[in-house]
Formats: structure tokens, C-alpha cells, sequence
């Protein structure tokens, strides 16, 4: 393709074969989650070993925070995916703009605040979180940086959001290798300080990922400009980069609820912690290498459940509700087979995948092996809902996949799994996993089948079921 030339502006995800459509799109989205769980853990590697574990602490407390900020950026980001998606699927390109031009004004503030509120209360909100005193001054090093990198977090987010939303799942990916691979690259080089590079310590690591994401976010951007990506905003549209208040409406109001689901899966494992943290550090050592492990089986699921809102969302625009039914049939099946091969593969080196973290003496990498045998299979539940909530999504129902899962996750597992914990010893607790996720998935598969969630609104021009 000539570069001159601008791309194609009508959407690619009404049409075609779904299967197909649908493993190429996801394809990437799971790349990219596996990419940056793997930039996450060597980065944490890195530390470890030049600055020790009053360093690793300090990084730790720092990603609670950068986590609870990704939360509510998600679910901004995946909101504005459904209006460019609908809005592109009823060939709306010029409303697909103005959610692009609202959403990057709306981004830029919220970046700014977060940021100037990061840089000058960081000790104050670390010593809310209890930061221990020995890795305090370390983690306010770390995080005032990060904070000084929200803009550019925030801003890829929401270009990757917007070409997801035109179907473009290659593109985000091919940029987020060049922020993790610099990252990976330059943590070594600012940490110790090797050649020319100056040593930082823990702020150099900060430096890195300040550094790789300003580079990948800008390229990017200039990438699409010199393709001339169809939703970009030229000096034509600048009068598009202003505050729509109905598109904002929207972007929080839907946004909120998926952002809020996260924080609803991490409260949950917070007092699952609390629970296994009272049978001793073996048991806490097992589950958080059970944890690491069940984080990849769940990356089929996520990626597929991330496509289809995207599909889902350019059909339901476009009005083909078949063919939005047959995009969510195609997901589920794509993830009981991705999934469970993901299972079958952990079942069969069980014992090998825990003994990667844990030495092979103690009690811990049993332990790790006894949950895995009864949890791993139940991620494939997970998955099921995982994919219907995505396309439930898409329409801008958004409220009741939340509420399903805070009814799967705290109100089944936590108390389920304290009871058993209680009543009949550690190996039990994990009994909680299949029950609430079998709960979950009917639950979402009865509304998906007798719910109103084709009639949600989110965009004026949706045609109606």
C-alpha cells in the first residue's frame, strides 16, 4: 500500500469468514498480553538482582497503584473501542471521529491530573498503602517517574483503543514490542549504569519505561499520520478535539463498570491472600506461584473476550445480530480448545511448570501442584464467560457482567473458600475456583440468552435488535 494513499475507511470486522477473522484479531491482542507479562516479570528480574528485595518492595507497592490506575483507564479505553466499533459498523466514520477527537481531550486531561497528582502526593498515598520503611525512599524514586509517564500510558492506551475499534489488532502490537523490548533493554543499562549510561538505580528502571513508552507512543503516532490512518484528526478536524459531554457521558458511564470489574477481581484476591497467608509461607509461596501460572492460562481467554467486543461492536453498529450471535458461538469454542490445551499442556508438567519457581524440597511445590490440579481446568469456565461478557459489552450493557462477577467472586468464592479453608483445610479452598466460575458463566449465558441487553444504548445510531 502506498503510503500517500489513505487507508480503507470501511470497517473490516461485518464481514467475511467469522472463524477466521476472529483468530487473526485475537491473535495479536494475546501477543501483546503475553509480551507485557513477560516485560513485567524480567524487569522484576532485573531489580532483584542489582538492587535487592528492598528495591523489588518498593516496585511492588508502586504497581498496586499503576494497577488501580490501568483499571480505570481500561474501561475508558474499551468504552471508546465500542463507540468507534459502532459507529464505524453503521458507517458513521465522521461520529467514529468525534469520539476520537473527544476521547484524546478527555485523555489529555485526566493524564495531567493523575500525573501532577502522582508526582506531589507519591509519599502520601505510598504510606497509605503501609510501604515499609526500608523501601520507602525507593519507592518514591520509582513512582514519582511513573507518574511523570502517565500522559504517554495514557495515550497509548487510547490509540491502541481507537484502532482496535477499526479493527486493527497488528498495529498495537507491533509498537508495544518496541516498548517492551526497549524497556527490557535499557533497565540493565540505567540500573547499574553501563557505558555511556549513567547509574540510576531504582529510578533508572523508571527512566526505561518512561523512555520506551514516550518512544513507541510517538512513533506510533507518527506512523499513522504518514499512513494516513482514516480516524486521524487533521487540521481539518481540529475543530473535533473538544469535550462532546454526550460522548464523555458515555465514556464514563460505560467505562466505569469494566474498569470496576478489575478492581472487583483484585479485592477478591486480596482476601484469598489474607486466607492462605494464615496457613504459613509455604502455602503463601504456592499460591503465588499458582497465581503466576493461571495469569497465562487466562491470556486465550482474555484475548478472544477483547476481540469480540470489537466485532461484536462493529456488527451490532452495522445491525447483524446473527452474525453477532455466531461471533460469540465461534469465540466460546475458540477458547475451550485454546484454553484447554493451555490445561492439558500444565496438567501433563505440572510438577516442572511449579518447580520453576520453587525449589524442589519443602512442602510448597506440592502445595503449588495440588491447587493447579483443581483450578486450571475451571479457567475454561472463565473463558466462556470471559467471551459472552464481551459481547454483552459491545451493545453497552456494562452493568450486568460487573455484577455477575461480584456475585461469582465475593459473594461465592471468598466465603465459599473461607469455609472450606476452616471447615476442612487448605486443599479445599480451592474448590471455590470451579464453583464460582461455573456460577459466573450461567449466569452470564442466562442473560446473554433472556436478558435485555440489546436494547443497552451507547450510541444514538445503533440500529435496535
Amino acid at each position: 500500500m502506498n503510503p500517500a494513499e489513505p487507508k480503507k475507511a470501511s470497517p473490516t470486522l461485518t464481514e467475511g469468514p467469522i472463524a477466521k477473522t476472529l483468530f487473526l484479531f485475537s491473535l495479536p491482542i494475546l501477543m501483546g498480553n503475553v509480551l507485557q507479562s513477560l516485560n513485567g516479570s524480567i524487569n522484576a528480574i532485573w531489580i532483584g538482582k542489582f538492587l535487592g528485595e528492598q528495591a523489588l518492595a518498593a516496585t511492588s507497592n508502586a504497581n498496586i497503584i499503576m494497577f488501580l490506575l490501568i483499571s480505570a483507564i481500561f474501561g475508558i479505553a474499551m468504552a471508546a473501542v465500542i463507540l468507534i466499533g459502532q459507529n464505524l459498523g453503521a458507517k458513521k466514520v465522521d461520529e467514529a471521529k468525534k469520539v476520537v477527537g473527544t476521547s484524546a481531550v478527555f485523555f489529555l486531561l485526566l493524564s495531567i491530573i493523575v500525573s501532577a497528582i502522582g508526582l506531589i502526593f507519591s509519599p502520601e498515598i505510598l504510606d497509605l498503602l503501609n510501604t515499609p520503611l526500608d523501601a520507602r525512599q525507593f519507592a518514591i524514586d520509582y513512582t514519582r517517574i511513573i507518574f511523570a509517564g502517565v500522559p504517554f500510558m495514557f495515550g497509548y492506551n487510547l490509540v491502541m483503543a481507537v484502532l482496535r475499534g477499526s479493527g486493527d489488532a497488528k498495529t498495537p502490537f507491533y509498537f508495544l514490542l518496541l516498548s517492551a523490548g526497549l524497556d527490557i533493554i535499557l533497565n540493565p543499562l540505567l540500573i547499574v549504569g553501563m557505558g555511556p549510561f549513567p547509574e540510576m538505580g531504582i529510578s533508572g528502571s523508571a527512566l526505561a519505561t518512561f523512555i520506551s513508552q514516550f518512544v513507541s507512543f510517538t512513533l506510533l503516532l507518527l506512523y499513522l499520520y504518514w499512513k494516513k490512518y482514516f480516524l486521524r484528526i487533521t487540521k481539518d478536524d481540529l475543530h473535533m478535539l473538544r469535550l462532546k459531554w454526550d460522548i464523555v457521558r458515555s465514556l464514563i458511564q460505560k467505562g466505569l463498570p469494566m474498569g470496576l470489574n478489575m478492581v472487583v477481581v483484585s479485592v477478591s484476591n486480596l482476601f484469598l491472600i489474607h486466607l492462605v497467608n494464615s496457613y504459613g509461607s509455604e502455602a503463601s509461596a504456592a499460591f503465588g506461584v499458582a497465581t503466576q501460572i493461571s495469569s497465562y492460562v487466562q491470556m486465550p481467554a482474555m484475548a478472544i473476550g477483547g476481540a469480540v467486543t470489537s466485532m461484536a461492536a462493529q456488527n451490532i453498529g452495522a445491525g447483524n445480530w446473527d452474525r453477532v450471535n455466531r461471533i460469540t458461538w465461534t469465540g466460546v469454542g475458540f477458547n475451550v480448545l485454546l484454553t484447554g490445551l493451555v490445561v492439558i499442556c500444565i496438567h501433563f508438567f505440572n510438577r516442572e511448570a511449579v518447580g520453576l519457581f520453587l525449589p524442589v524440597e519443602g512442602k510448597a511445590i506440592d502445595l503449588g501442584v495440588h491447587i493447579n490440579n483443581i483450578t486450571l481446568w475451571s479457567f475454561i469456565l472463565f473463558g466462556v464467560f470471559s467471551v459472552v461478557a464481551g459481547v454483552v459489552r459491545a451493545s453497552g450493557a456494562v452493568i450486568v457482567p460487573l455484577v455477575v462477577s461480584f456475585i461469582a467472586l465475593l459473594l461465592i468464592r471468598i466465603p465459599l473458600a473461607y469455609f472450606l479453608g476452616y471447615q476442612f483445610g487448605f486443599d479445599y479452598i480451592w474448590w471455590s475456583f470451579p464453583a464460582s466460575f461455573g456460577i459466573a458463566m450461567l449466569l452470564n449465558l442466562l442473560y446473554y440468552r433472556f436478558g435485555k441487553w440489546k436494547q443497552a444504548k451507547i450510541m444514538p445510531t445503533a440500529k435496535p435488535a
